[in-house]
């Protein structure tokens, strides 16, 4: 039986290398020894608005709470390093290396998976099995690292030392006990501190601990509010994610380029042009983007960003598109576009801001223009 179950291993290692992932490890289906790190992280607040991770905390406790009866755990890496991202340029905006191609990456892993698990069925019908892509409640991270596939870097991430940090993390769960991999047990961060000290906005409390609230990567997607004033230059030009904490690893020298085209920035999209998108209804922003990553921010959430990065870019050429979005049906476009008319001031600018006032509505987004426009009178 053993003989079989490794010869099982091997034969999924080989499948998963022919469907594009590059990495690959089995760990047992046990309780994670950084679960009380994430309930320490959780009571400390850093989730932030991200509910649904305390909502199923009873789930991280155990693969089980992902797929009753799983045995072992097959991490797998998929690399997304595609191009090297271009100079900033005035009024475009930067987007995460991740969500740079045509395909959501969900969508690209889950077809492999469902492949995978056509040729388990064949194989070993018997064995029950589920893929997931950090949607489900697992500490991916983790069994990455019982998985012997790397250790997790002061900025959080999986890395590993031949392929650095450019790579999704996705699992199969099977009902079955595999060989195990050796964990990884070593940290080959050192006395590094690149990551920490080039953070933007001081999200990191300490090595390994990252406070949500002040990460650009949460700001720019997972938040659903305007973004904390203090916080908006901080953010600089990234439109969606943020980058930085993994541009200047060490480890990321090196690393497979992503096998996938759909991983590959569209043509001019790279970087994104900010006014144009104040251009897009909902129609129109749906069949953009509907099938890639920056779906999950909407609308709202991709015109509030680039109204914030404008207004750090502080060139007039934006003012057009600002000012439609000070009129969209979006209060929280329209604050964000109020804040960034306040930061290039100008005669045009703070007149679009007076006559908006004398309509507004929106309490938040009252408020907003008043403090643009005290900002510009002060400035």
């Amino acid at each position: 039986m053993t003989d079989d179950r490794r010869a099982l291993t091997e034969w999924l290692r080989e499948q998963a290398r022919e469907l594009g992932f590059h990495l690959f490890g089995v760990a047992p289906a046990v309780t994670p020894q950084g679960f009380h790190h994430l309930v320490q992280w959780i009571d400390s607040g850093y989730h932030a608005q991200m509910d649904y991770i305390p909502d199923r905390l009873t789930a991280y406790q155990h693969p089980s709470g992902v797929m009753e009866g799983v045995c072992s755990l097959v991490m797998l890496g998929f690399p997304y390093r595609t191009v090297e991202p271009p100079p900033s340029q005035p009024l475009h905006g930067r987007v995460a290396r991740y969500a740079w191609g045509a395909a959501d990456y969900h969508d690209l892993i889950h077809g492999r998976f469902k492949q995978l698990k056509r040729d388990l069925r064949e194989r070993a019908p018997q064995v029950k099995a589920r893929g997931v892509v950090d949607s489900a409640p697992l500490l991916e991270r983790e069994f990455a690292r019982l998985a012997g596939l790397g250790w997790s870097g002061k900025n959080t991430l999986t890395i590993n030392k031949l392929e650095g940090s450019y790579f999704f993390l996705a699992c199969l769960l099977l009902d079955i006990d595999l060989p195990a991999d050796a964990p990884h047990v070593s940290d080959h961060c050192g006395t590094c501190t690149r990551c920490l000290d080039a953070c933007p906005t001081d999200a990191f409390v300490s090595p390994g601990v990252l406070d949500s609230r002040r990460c650009i990567s949460y700001l720019t997607i997972e938040h659903r509010d305007p973004i904390p004033i203090e916080l908006r230059q901080p953010i600089g030009d990234w439109l969606f994610g943020c980058d930085v904490c993994q541009d200047v690893c060490p480890w990321n020298r090196r690393g497979s380029p992503a096998t996938d085209a759909s991983l590959n920035p569209p043509p001019q999209s790279l970087p994104t042009d900010l006014p144009s998108l104040f251009d897009l209804d909902e129609d129109a922003f749906r069949q953009r983007f509907r099938k890639t990553p920056l779906w999950r921010t909407r609308r709202r959430g991709i015109l509030r960003n680039a109204a914030i990065v404008l207004g750090n870019q502080r060139d007039p050429h934006s003012i057009a598109a600002l000012l439609k979005g000070l009129h969209d049906e979006e209060a929280l476009v329209r604050g964000a576009s109020a804040w960034a008319l306040g930061q290039i001031a100008g005669s045009d600018a703070l007149h679009a801001l007076d006559k908006r006032l004398t309509v507004e509505e929106d309490s938040i987004v009252q408020a907003e223009i008043t403090a643009a426009l005290r900002s510009a009178e002060t400035a």
